[in-house]
C-alpha cells in the first residue's frame, strides 16, 4: 500500500551558490537518491528548512530582499548562560555558532521562489508524481539568526527551554513596531496577538513564494514549554489548577487568530516531545479542541528525541496518545536520518545504522470506532542533508529497505495488547470538576516507563472508539488484552470493559482506585484505605526478572506528586489474597496491594488484573526535559510490574541480566496476515530475554532458541525484527530452530524447517487463507513429496486461528 505522502526535509546548505545550475543539480540528486522510496507515494513533498521561520516574520513583499538563512552549525542565537571566554566550553556549538562553509551564499526571496519552482519541475520530471513544497516555522533559537525574535520582539519569547526568553509562545502578544511588513504595511499595532501576525504574514509569504503548506515546528501551538517537564500549570512542586481554563483559552485563541488570517493553507504540526496527558497536565494544552476545532491540521508525528536519548517508551506512548483520536483520517511517521544544524547524522552516529527506530514505531497501529486498523499514511525523512550540506547516498540506500520491509509487515489487526487511551476523559479531568490533573500527569509518565521496561504496547484506541468498536466488532479483540487506566466510574467504558472480561476477555488496569466505582471495586474485591507514601518494602508474588550477580532492590519509593496520590488499595476479602495477590508493599505495620488479579468461573476464562503504578523517578529533578528514573540498584522500577503482571495472562517476557542497572530489552508485537511480527531494541546486548506467550514458546523465523521450562530464550542484537508463525510446548528442554527454506516445487510458496522438537505440541499460525494448503512433513527428505505427513488440526479459539500437531519429535518441514 502506498504512502499518501512522502516528505523529504532539507535545508538550503546543499545549495552552495545561487546559480541555476547548482539549484537544478541539487534538486536532481535529491529526487534521484530517494526515488526508490518515492515510487511508493501518491504525492511527494519537500519541506524546506530555509531558516527558522523568521523569513516569514520579516517578509516585506520585496522579492529582492535578502533573508537570514540556516548557514551555521550550532545554536544560531545562543540564549543560555555563557561560559567565560577562556573556558573550553565557550567554543562548543551550543554557545558559539560556526559557519558551515567559508563565505556562505547570500539568498534573496526571489531565489527562494525560483528554488521552489525548480523543485516542483524537477521532481515531477523525475518521479512523475505531484510535488508539494512546505515552509517551516520554529519557535526556538537554534536554526538561524533572528533579529525579529531576539532583538525587535523578545516579548514573544516566554519559554525558557534553551535559556531565558528562548522560545516563542504561541499565545504571546507583540509590542508596537513601525517597521513595514507584508501583512502590516503601516507597522504592527501594540498588543497584536502573535497568532494573528504569523497568520497574516504566512498568507502573504506562502502565496508569493509558491509554498503549498506550513509546518509548525518543535511544539509550537501546543503550549508554553514544549520541550520542558514544567509548564504553565506544573511548576515541579504542584499543579496550578486555577490557571487551566485561562491557559486553555489562550491556546485556542492562537489557533483562532491564525486561521482568521490564514484560513486555507494546510498546516502540519510537529507537536511536543511528550504525550497528550503530559501536555494537558503541565501546559493545559487542549488537544481535543485543537483536533476538533476545524483548523485543518495534521496531527503530530512521533518525536525524534528517541534518537538522542533512547527514550523509546516516551516516543511510542507519546505518539500513540496523539493518534488515539485524529483531526482527520491520517497520521505521519517521521525518521531522523541527518541533522543539518548540530553536527550529527543519527543514522550513522546515534542509531549506528541500526533500524530499531524504524521497526518499533512502524509496528504501531491505531483502531477506529469500528475496530479497524490504521497505520501511518505518510512518511517524513528528517533530513536528506547533513550539517555541511552533504547528501551521502549511503543513507537512502540503507534506510529505504528497512522502511519498506517494516511497511510490508505493518499490522492489519490489533496487537496482543491494546492500550485504551482516555483521550476525552483526560481533558475532562484536567478542565472539569473535580480536577484530577495529577492522574493525567501520572498516566503518561508511568506508561512511558512501562514500555521502557519491556511492556509490548503498540496498538492504541481511545475509550470513545473502544466503546463502539467492542459493541460492533468484539471479535477483533478476541486475541488481545485491553490495557486501560482505571475507568471513569459508572461510565460507558467501564460497562463495556466489565462485559469484555465477563465474556472471556483479559483486561489489565492501572492507576489509583480512589475514584473507582463501587461496582469495579467489588469486581476486583479491593477497597480503598488511607493513602500511604514514601519508602516501602516490596513483596512480589509473580516471577521477577532474572538478575545473576545482585538481586533486584525490594525498596519501592512512591512519591504522591508524580504518582497521583498515595497507595490506598487493600483486599476487601482476605480469603482472596492467596489467589489474587501479585505484589504488595509494607510500611511499618501497614500493607498495601500494588498488583492484583481476579477471575471468576462464570467469566469463561476472563480475567482482570490491576497494577497501582508508581512513577519511579526523582521528584527533586523536575527542571529539565524529562523525569529522571531512580537508580534501579537501590529502588525497584515499579513500571516493570506492568510487564510482569502479564504473567497472569500467560505472557512471560523475562529479561536475563547480570545486574539491576542494565536496561531491559524493549519489544513490540504486531499482527499481520495471522502471523506475529516481533520488533525489538536491546540497549545492552549482554542481556537476554525469555519469551512465552499463551500460544506457547515462540520460535522466531531464521533463529535458534534454547527452550527451557516452556520458554524460549534469545540473545538478540541491538535492533531486530522477526516473523513468528511457530509456537511450541514441550516438556523437555532443548535447542529448537525455525529456518526458511526455498520452495523448490511448483505450487509451494514458502517452507519452514522446524528442528529439535521433543514430543512437542506445534501450533502453526498460517498465512491468512492458506490453511488448506499447509503440509507438515516429519524428518523431511528432499524433494519433500513423500514421507510421514502429520495430521494437523485446524483450530479457532482464544489462542487464535492455527493448525496444531501433537506429540511431534525431530524435524518438521512446514510447506504451503
Amino acid at each position: 500500500m502506498n504512502f499518501r505522502n512522502v516528505q523529504l526535509e532539507m535545508s538550503l546548505k546543499p545549495f552552495r551558490d545561487d546559480s541555476e545550475a547548482t539549484t537544478r543539480a541539487v534538486c536532481t540528486e535529491l529526487f534521484r537518491q530517494w526515488a526508490p522510496l518515492c515510487r511508493h507515494a501518491d504525492v511527494v513533498s519537500v519541506m524546506l528548512w530555509a531558516a527558522d521561520g523568521s523569513e516569514i516574520l520579516d517578509y516585506r513583499s520585496n522579492l529582492d530582499d535578502t533573508f537570514e538563512w540556516a548557514y551555521t552549525i550550532g545554536v544560531a542565537n545562543p540564549r543560555g548562560e555563557k561560559a567565560p571566554p577562556d573556558h573550553p566550553n565557550s567554543q562548543c556549538i551550543h554557545q558559539h555558532p560556526y559557519l558551515y562553509m567559508d563565505k556562505p551564499p547570500v539568498f534573496t526571496y526571489r531565489w527562494l521562489k525560483r528554488l521552489i519552482a525548480v523543485l516542483k519541475e524537477t521532481g515531477t520530471a523525475i518521479l512523475g508524481k505531484p510535488i508539494r513544497v512546505g515552509a517551516t516555522f520554529d519557535p526556538g533559537p537554534e536554526f538561524a539568526k533572528s533579529a525579529f525574535k531576539y532583538e525587535r520582539h523578545p516579548e514573544i519569547c516566554l519559554g525558557g527551554t534553551m535559556g531565558r526568553a528562548s522560545f516563542v509562545c504561541c499565545y504571546a502578544t507583540l509590542h508596537a513596531d513601525s517597521t513595514r511588513y507584508a501583512g502590516y504595511p503601516n507597522g504592527i499595532p501594540e498588543s497584536t496577538p502573535f497568532g494573528e501576525f504569523l497568520g497574516r504574514q504566512s498568507k502573504h509569504f506562502l502565496k508569493d513564494m509558491g509554498y503549498d503548506y506550513l509546518w509548525l515546528s518543535n511544539g509550537f501551538g501546543f503550549g508554553l514549554e514544549t520541550w520542558g517537564l514544567r509548564g504553565a500549570v506544573f511548576n515541579g512542586k504542584g499543579f496550578s489548577t486555577d490557571r487551566v481554563s485561562e491557559v486553555r483559552a489562550k491556546s485556542i485563541g492562537f489557533w483562532d487568530a491564525f486561521r482568521r488570517e490564514c484560513p486555507d493553507v494546510p498546516l502540519a504540526t510537529r507537536g511536543t516531545n511528550f504525550g497528550t496527558g503530559k501536555d494537558l497536565s503541565s501546559d493545559a494544552v487542549p488537544l481535543r479542541e485543537i483536533y476538533r476545532g476545524g483548523y485543518n491540521i495534521e496531527p503530530p508525528p512521533n518525536s525524534p528525541w528517541a534518537a538522542i536519548n533512547s527514550d523509546f517508551g516516551l516516543e511510542l506512548t507519546g505518539w500513540m496518545s496523539h493518534i488515539a483520536e485524529l483531526p482527520g483520517d491520517g497520521f505521519l511517521f517521521r525518521f531522523y536520518t541527518h541533522d543539518p544544524w548540530f553536527l550529527n547524522s543519527p543514522w550513522f552516529d546515534r542509531y549506528c545504522r541500526e533500524p530499531h527506530d524504524i521497526y518499533l514505531p512502524l509496528s504501531v497501529a491505531r483502531l477506529d470506532g469500528k475496530g479497524e486498523v490504521g497505520t501511518p499514511t505518510s512518511l517524513s525523512i528528517l533530513t536528506v542533508d547533513d550539517s555541511y550540506g552533504r547528501m551521502p547516498e549511503q543513507v537512502p540506500n540503507e534506510v529505504i529497505p528497512h522502511i519498506l520491509a517494516a511497511r510490508g509487515d505493518q499490522p492489519d489487526r490489533p496487537g496482543p495488547l491494546v492500550w485504551v487511551y482516555p483521550f476525552d476523559e483526560f481533558h475532562d479531568w484536567t478542565f472539569g470538576t473535580p480536577c484530577r490533573i495529577d492522574e493525567v500527569f501520572f498516566n503518561d509518565w508511568f506508561m512511558r516507563g512501562a514500555v521502557n521496561q519491556g511492556l509490548p504496547l503498540n496498538t492504541v484506541i481511545s475509550t470513545g472508539n473502544a466503546v463502539t468498536a467492542l459493541a460492533s466488532n468484539r471479535d477483533a479483540f478476541a486475541e488481545s488484552a485491553l490495557v486501560s487506566p482505571v475507568p471513569q466510574a459508572d461510565s460507558a467504558w467501564e460497562q463495556v470493559l466489565l462485559q469484555f472480561a465477563a465474556g472471556g476477555g483479559r483486561v489489565l488496569l492501572y492507576g489509583p482506585l480512589r475514584h473507582a466505582s463501587a461496582k469495579l471495586l467489588k469486581t476486583l474485591n479491593l477497597k480503598v484505605g488511607a493513602p500511604l507514601s514514601g519508602e516501602f518494602e516490596l513483596t512480589l508474588k509473580f516471577e521477577g526478572d532474572h538478575v545473576q550477580d545482585r538481586p533486584m532492590a525490594t525498596r519501592l519509593v512512591h512519591h504522591p506528586l508524580l504518582s497521583a496520590g498515595g497507595l490506598e488499595a487493600v483486599a476487601a476479602n482476605i480469603e482472596d489474597v492467596p489467589a489474587c495477590l501479585l505484589a504488595a508493599v509494607s510500611q511499618d505495620q501497614a500493607t498495601r496491594v500494588v498488583a492484583w488479579t481476579r477471575s471468576l468461573r462464570e467469566w469463561n476464562g476472563g480475567r482482570i488484573s490491576w497494577v497501582r503504578g508508581t512513577v519511579s523517578c526523582d521528584p527533586e529533578r523536575t527542571g529539565g526535559h524529562l523525569l529522571v528514573p531512580l537508580n534501579p540498584a537501590e529502588t525497584y522500577p515499579a513500571e516493570a510490574m506492568m510487564r510482569q503482571a502479564l504473567q497472569s495472562f500467560g505472557i512471560f517476557i523475562t529479561p536475563e541480566k547480570r545486574n539491576p542497572e542494565q536496561p531491559n530489552p524493549m519489544l513490540c508485537v504486531a499482527r499481520r496476515s495471522n502471523g506475529f511480527f516481533l520488533s525489538g531494541f536491546t540497549p545492552d546486548t549482554t542481556t537476554a530475554v525469555q519469551l512465552r506467550f499463551p500460544q506457547g514458546a515462540p520460535v522466531l523465523t531464521n533463529l535458534e532458541t534454547w527452550v527451557e521450562g516452556g520458554r524460549a530464550q534469545y540473545n538478540l542484537p541491538r535492533a531486530w525484527h522477526r516473523e513468528c508463525r511457530v509456537f511450541i510446548e514441550q516438556g523437555e528442554d532443548g535447542r529448537v530452530g525455525c529456518m526458511e527454506r526455498c520452495s523448490g516445487m511448483v505450487g509451494v510458496s514458502r517452507r519452514f524447517l522446524v528442528t529439535g522438537l521433543r514430543n512437542a505440541t506445534v501450533r502453526f499460525y498460517y498465512e491468512a487463507g492458506t490453511q488448506g494448503s499447509v503440509k507438515m512433513l516429519r524428518n523431511p527428505q528432499s524433494p519433500y513429496l513423500a514421507g510421514e505427513f502429520l495430521s494437523a488440526v485446524e483450530k479457532t479459539d482464544a489462542l487464535g486461528h492455527y493448525l496444531q500437531a501433537d506429540g511431534v519429535s525431530g524435524d518438521v518441514m512446514i510447506s504451503w
